[in-house]
């Protein structure tokens, strides 16, 4: 009788266990918003159809132009993104992140999606850090190096 009630409470810790390590979540690309352009709406159908398949390049082109058909789209922007991103082509992806993020504020799938991790903020400019505001130098005593 211990032996088996050891193997189900071992059993129920590794399933608590196993449920507490979710997996993320896997980046597909949305539907767009309803009253967008039915050309746009086809064209994220057929961009969809590729990125399910691994046909990146594919999704990249027809999410592309579902981009010129509905520029305005939140979820266009970051479906092209998501193509881009798989391609390799991350500093466009990540101005496209951005627009999709602009352009849905309200959509909390773009704004939480783990796409948007690795960009950070977008208002925190790139480039070199600011000088240290007290200087780099080491302090000298009595007087400086002689």
């Amino acid at each position: 009788m211990k032996w088996i009630a050891l193997a189900v409470s071992m059993v129920v810790m590794l399933t608590a266990v196993a449920c507490a390590k979710s997996k993320p979540k896997p980046l597909i690309p949305l539907t767009l918003a309803p009253g967008a352009p039915p050309q746009a709406v086809t064209l994220t159908q057929r961009g969809t159809e590729a990125f399910s398949a691994k046909q990146f390049v594919d999704a990249k082109t027809f999410f592309n132009q579902a981009v010129k058909a509905a520029p305005d789209s939140g979820q266009a922007h970051y479906n092209y993104a998501l193509a881009l991103n798989a391609v390799g082509e991350t500093e466009e992806a990540r101005q496209h992140f951005i627009d999709a993020a602009n352009l849905a504020p309200g959509d909390k799938v773009i704004w939480d999606s783990p796409a948007l991790r690795p960009f950070g903020n977008p208002d925190v400019p790139k480039g070199p850090a600011k000088e240290h505001p007290y200087g780099t130098q080491r302090p000298t005593f009595g007087g400086g190096p002689r």
